[in-house]
């Protein structure tokens, strides 16, 4: 073998003068605790210490003739012990061991040494002894002869006192008021117990040489500290394993660490510098987070608000505050019923209201006046769900749609100094000459109208372009409903939609309808609450990771309240329209999709693109079909019976293609259905 076949030296890989990052690693904790910081949360812990010590003064203050009696009872066994340790402390008995222990090795030098010390000790202690026996008797004839009623009182504290010392050590006269439950203290062992017992090998394979960090990559990076009502954990995780690994096996944490589910919340760290993808932050409360006491809304008794700023609408699992910026979004609501949904919606509605700018139109289709507190504030208001009332909605969404053209139209003829991003802005909303003050349009059981037969269509269509366009021109739609699937909630509105908040749903299909899709696969299960966990959702699109938020519980009386200040708010702001004195929307001809299809296609035409039909009808009635496409009809028809396929036909360019499109005579069919329909009834 020559030299050329013999192998290189290999090159490492570590260059020691490699330079270090920038960012020191490093973590500071804070000056002051997070309690004293912030307003709300020492409010909560002011509270709190005043709850358990009034409860306790209450509680002990009650039992004091009992525990006088007893002490009283005591104080003979009290007088023999203090008389006993006395005689003990007097005579250096705790020294005698020692003195003994040196007679018995014949250590007749250090028992002299001893002897000594015992000596001085004796005669200071008996001078001590003799000073203070005769300073108490001299005390307490002064206090017989100038004030026997002070000698009294002495002599009872002094009674009290020494029953104090003759009580059992293992059964104390004065116990505690609150007695301590059998909830453990969170430590690193009870932590890693956890992670062990839901199961992944790559955790279970770091815990057992969990020493060993530099091999796995697993340890705590900070001490368990309390964090709010519970605790605060945080570890890095092995390497490969992220805290949504940990989040699909809550449960089986939540059994590891003997707590109810609701106790249990973990999480990535999104916010601390230091933080990657295989950080966890572990949060374990003291109760669940639907028993644990919420504070109030701040908003409940006064404050106004900025619909363009954050504002706080609830509390985060360590009841923290918690806010959502209304403006420049549509937001989705979606649950099972009976779990907060109608809820959250008009607590929305009252946060815009305290908004003097905001116009209010608040559609309740349940029908039961869950929103009627509103009414005296909203521009347009109703609930029911008959034909009347979804056709009042129609009106006044078409109010909706008119406005979106204007309001572009504004924005557009804007210099680019007031108006830079095109799009409504706060100094642009206060000034009442333009017309761009907030909307919010709020729907309840938004499935009603967009399945209704004759005029889902277009409220689906204008309900998707306020989706769409309306954040920026400063309209915002609140959509919400108790059966999130397409029909309920079509595709323009749920893929459009900014914010998203999901309470308890039954299946992954509706917690990615309302969450997004690829939102349960990544752990944000709306699934996992509980039929007591009403008003707890989740909320997406607010910061860079959906959080888990208990929404303000807010009753009828509270709501009532708040719409009062709202009103006078309006009236002060020159704000009070529409259907709070008593206007309603211009009633527009109702829509005849069928008759406008059928209008808008030749006799000699046998089957026309959809797109071609959109086209047409836009021409034929620019106000109401301007902006539709051949989606718009497919889905038009549908509920009519009318369905679309595949269509032979000449392109503008006359190539031949194959596009959606639907038969004439299938429109003219559906026409005689519905017409014989109406004779029938």
């Amino acid at each position: 073998m020559g030299d050329t076949d013999v192998p290189a030296p290999p090159v490492p890989v570590d260059n020691p003068k490699l330079a270090a990052p920038g960012v020191a690693a490093e973590k500071r904790r804070p000056i002051l605790p997070a309690w004293l910081k912030d307003r709300s949360e020492f409010a909560v812990t002011a509270r709190h210490t005043a709850n358990r010590l009034g409860y306790a003064s209450l509680f002990h203050g009650v039992r004091l003739p009992w525990y006088a009696t007893q002490l009283a009872v005591m104080s003979p066994r009290g007088a023999c012990r203090f008389v006993a340790s006395t005689n003990r402390w007097l005579w250096d008995r705790e020294a005698a061991p020692l003195r003994d222990y040196a007679v018995r090795t014949d250590d007749v030098e250090e028992y002299m040494r001893l002897a000594r010390l015992r000596g001085n000790r004796v005669r200071l202690r008996g001078l001590v002894t003799v000073v203070a026996a005769v300073f108490g008797v001299g005390f307490a004839l002064w206090l017989y002869v100038m004030a026997p009623a002070f000698l009294y009182v002495f002599a009872a504290g002094g009674v009290l006192t020494l029953g104090f010392f003759g009580q059992q050590p293992d059964a104390p006269v004065i116990g505690p008021a609150v007695m301590r439950t059998e909830l453990q203290k969170l430590t690193g062992t009870i932590v890693l117990r956890a992670l062990g017992a839901i199961n992944d090998s790559r955790i279970n394979a770091a815990l057992k040489d969990f020493g060993n960090k530099s091999a796995h990559g697993m340890g705590f990076t900070s001490e368990i500290c309390r964090d709010g009502p519970g605790y605060r954990a945080e570890l890095d995780l092995p390497f490969g394993v992220t805290p949504d690994d940990v989040i699909e096996k809550r449960e089986a944490l939540a059994s590891g660490l003997r707590r109810k589910l609701g106790c249990v919340w973990p999480s990535g760290d999104s916010e601390s510098q230091d933080g990657h993808e295989g950080r966890l932050i572990l949060w374990v409360g003291d109760k669940p987070m639907n028993a644990t006491t919420k504070p109030p809304w701040p908003l409940l008794k006064d404050g106004q608000v900025d619909l363009f700023k954050p504002v706080v609408f609830g509390n985060d699992y360590r009841m923290g505050p918690m806010a959502v910026t209304l403006m420049f979004a549509a937001i989705v609501i979606g649950s099972i019923p009976r779990m907060g949904k109608t809820f959250l919606l008009r607590l929305f509605l009252l946060i815009a209201a305290l908004d003097p700018r905001a116009a209010l139109y608040a559609f309740d289709f349940k029908g039961t006046g869950d929103l009627k507190a509103l009414e005296r504030i909203c521009h347009r208001y109703r609930a029911g769900d008959e034909d009347e009332d979804v056709l009042y909605v129609l009106h006044a969404l078409r109010e909706i749609k008119e406005e979106l053209r204007r309001r572009a139209k504004v924005i557009r003829s804007l210099p680019s100094s007031r108006c830079p991003e095109s799009k409504v802005t706060p100094a642009l909303a206060s000034d009442k000459s333009l017309g761009l003050h907030p909307i919010v349009v709020g729907l309840d059981e938004c499935q009603v109208p967009f399945e209704h037969e004759k005029y889902g269509a277009e409220l689906e269509s204008i309900c998707t372009d306020i989706t769409k366009r309306g954040p920026a021109l400063g309209i915002v739609g609140l959509f919400a409903t108790q059966r999130p699937d397409a029909k309920s909630l079509p595709p323009g509105i749920s893929a459009n939609a900014v914010l998203r908040f999901c309470l308890k749903v039954m299946n992954h299909q509706a917690n990615d309808m309302v969450l997004g899709t690829g939102a349960y696969k990544s752990g944000i299960r709306a699934t996992m609450f509980s039929r007591s966990d009403r008003g707890i959702c989740w909320m997406a699109g607010e910061g860079d990771d959906p959080r888990i938020v208990s929404s303000a519980f807010i009753d009828a009386t509270g709501a009532e309240q708040v719409v009062t200040r709202a009103r006078k708010m309006r009236e002060e702001y020159g704000n009070v329209t529409g259907h709070a004195i008593g206007e309603g929307p211009a009633e527009t001809a109702g829509l005849d999709i069928l008759a406008d299809v059928l209008k808008s296609v030749g006799v000699d035409e046998k089957a026309v693109w959809c797109e071609r039909i959109a086209s047409r009808l836009a021409e034929m009635r620019p106000d109401v079909y301007g902006e539709w496409k051949g989606e718009n009809v497919t889905a038009a028809l549908k509920p009519w019976g009318v369905k679309s396929g595949q269509v032979w036909g000449q392109t503008d360019e006359g190539e031949g293609a194959n596009r959606r499109g639907i038969q004439r005579a299938d429109v003219a069919a559906a026409i005689a259905r519905r017409d014989a329909d109406r004779l029938a009834a």
